[in-house]
């Protein structure tokens, strides 16, 4: 399977939106609309893409702002950690938590709640969902294995290789802050030893914030993860 990835940099600090779906088909799914929803309504226009799913790694405003528009539009179901749903459920309780004031995020119901550990199929996509918190209470990753031989390992060089929307626990030389309600230094060091113990190092890294980077880059060179 080859999946195709569209990026979006939504919202006033660029948060990374992902429309996902396997080359040639019309069903995809969307990962984290922060913001405008309308540019991702225009992309799914231009592209002939229909939502099946709404993917959230975790409740900050910067990563939901966008789903009660893009989910009205589209009827697509909302899928997201079961501890952090009320952020999009109930946004008044968190709106005015966030360092530079207040962020207004209008309110939608969430389908499926998620734990961590479960593969979930969306848009014909089998993703599994890690439970990685420590930026969030309970942050989520949503990892598509890319092209496995018979044991589940990674193919080398492989046409489709293993893919991980992040969110904000792991971005290209850095990882996710922790000084806002709910994060925590030591959890989320524990998680960045779980994502370099899970991902297969030729995996790509889709971010909430930056550039696409890879599993081993960051081993290497992310002063982060240096003695992970």
């Amino acid at each position: 399977m080859t999946l195709q990835v569209h990026v979006l940099q939504l919202g006033p600090i660029g948060t990374n939106c992902y429309v996902v779906h396997e080359a040639g088909a019309a069903a995809c799914f969307v990962v984290d609309p922060g913001a405008e929803h309308e540019r991702v309504l225009e992309l799914l226009s231009d592209e002939g893409l229909t939502v099946e799913a709404i993917l959230v790694t975790h409740f900050h405003y910067d990563h939901i702002g966008g789903v009660a528009g893009l989910a009205a539009a589209t009827g697509a179901p909302v899928w997201m950690h079961a501890e952090e749903a009320y952020g999009l459920e109930t946004p008044e309780v968190l709106n005015d938590q966030w360092p530079g004031g207040r962020h207004d995020v209008a309110a939608w119901p969430v389908e499926h709640r998620l734990r961590g550990g479960e593969r979930i199929t969306v848009a014909n996509v089998a993703l599994d969902v890690l439970l990685v918190p420590g930026h969030s209470p309970a942050h989520i990753a949503f990892l598509a294995p890319g092209d496995v031989d018979d044991d589940g390992a990674a193919v080398p060089d492989a046409e489709m290789p293993p893919l991980a929307f992040s969110g904000d626990v792991l971005f290209q030389g850095s990882v996710g802050r922790t000084d806002l309600p709910g994060a925590d230094q030591p959890t989320l060091v524990r998680s960045l030893e779980l994502m370099a113990r899970k991902l297969d190092p030729t995996t790509l890294v889709l971010s909430g914030h930056g550039p696409v980077t890879t599993m081993a880059a960051e081993l290497a060179t992310n002063p982060f993860l240096r003695g992970i």
